[in-house]
């Protein structure tokens, strides 16, 4: 469905597919508005003939217009074109995801750090099935790099860490992802049967990107959109997209792909969020609101030492006088405390952790 966000007094064409070199698309497009940017740049490869299998068949490799320049030069000059384009469209705390092999990425990284970008990581792309290296003249090729940066140093990005651990079944993501290369039933192609893009990416890689980086509602754009993997995944996970594509047949088959695509139910988007980005409760707020009174005791959920609550939110235990977190720390002698998980109230005979009150206030402000 294509729709059109206000952004100030000029509208931004979500969930399509603009037509047209992608550094004139972008610098259409209104300043500050889009969360991500997902780029898949040409890799330049600079191969100087036909690739051969050893029974002597063709294989099917990346020697399309797009993908080549006259020089490293022509290339370095057009990196810095769209690199700058995308970066005036991002908003302050936006990012941009670029990969690339090793033809082109070390290139465009420098790119990417000479226009102010700020890099938060590598990540390696370590593919499980790769295509064999058929003159056995290097290794196989079998992985690629993604460029993870913010728009700029002072940028906060989103960084949905808890997210992406549940995806690595509770295990903290690390920067190097082993999937498969696009194949089989995903793998699109046109009408004579052959690849409808010879670099089209994985759903796979797509979705841990948009579930680590973005939230539900954001503006992402590709401005080198091919099939439209980034727009089908974003179309899936309810995030909003802007594609840009200059070849006709590669929109054309994004088109049709994009229009069988379901976006799933609110319920089922919503993931894991990081506890640093839940909204900040006082503890003085449970004491103003009646949750707690004045001169009621807390006791260490450890059983060895207890506290009072003062009317302006502090505790006092002894001659330790401070927050619920300063307090804990001196009672065990430790450089810092959790105050939240350290101290629990009684009520009708049961510990009842301080935590449960914040989480309790948390719920009312999400609502």
């Amino acid at each position: 469905m294509k729709t059109k966000k206000e952004t100030g007094r000029a509208t931004l064409p979500l969930n399509q597919i603009l037509s047209g070199d992608c550094v004139e698309v972008m610098n259409s497009l209104p300043a500050e508005s889009v969360d991500l940017v997902f780029a898949d740049p040409p890799y330049n490869l600079q191969l100087k003939g036909d690739l051969h299998r050893p029974d002597n068949s063709k294989v099917d490799a990346v020697d399309d217009h797009w993908d080549q320049f006259d020089s490293f030069r022509v290339y370095d000059d057009f990196s810095r074109e769209w690199l700058k384009a995308a970066k005036r469209i991002l908003k302050p705390n936006g990012a941009i995801w670029v990969i690339g092999s090793y033809h082109n990425i070390f290139r465009v990284g420098t790119c990417l750090q000479d226009a102010g970008f700020w890099i938060l990581n590598d990540v390696i792309w370590r593919k499980t099935n790769p295509m064999p290296n058929f003159r056995g003249m290097r290794l196989t090729n079998a992985h690629e790099t993604m460029i993870w940066a913010g728009k700029t140093e002072k940028s906060k990005p989103t960084f949905n860490y808890e997210a992406l651990k549940a995806l690595n079944d509770g295990v903290q993501m690390r920067s190097d992802w082993v999937l498969p290369i696009c194949n089989g039933h995903e793998r699109l192609k046109d009408d004579q049967g052959n690849k409808a893009h010879p670099t089209q990416k994985p759903e796979s890689l797509l979705h841990r990107v948009l579930i680590g980086s973005t939230n539900v509602g954001d503006v992402v754009l590709d401005p080198f959109f091919g099939t439209g993997t980034t727009g089908a995944v974003a179309k899936k996970l309810g995030r909003d997209y802007i594609g840009i594509e200059r070849e006709e047949a590669y929109r054309t088959v994004a088109e049709k792909r994009l229009k069988n695509i379901r976006k799933h139910d609110r319920q089922s988007l919503e993931v894991s969020t990081s506890k640093r980005a839940e909204p900040r409760v006082p503890f003085g707020q449970l004491v103003e609101r009646g949750m707690l009174s004045p001169g009621e005791k807390l006791y260490a959920l450890n059983g060895r030492h207890t506290a009072k609550v003062r009317a302006d939110g502090t505790l006092i235990a002894h001659d330790a006088r401070g927050s619920i977190h300063q307090v804990g720390a001196a009672l065990e002698g430790a450089p810092s405390c959790n105050g939240w998980t350290y101290w629990a109230f009684r009520k009708e005979g049961k510990m009842i952790p301080i935590d449960l009150l914040r989480q309790q206030i948390r719920s009312e402000m999400r609502n």
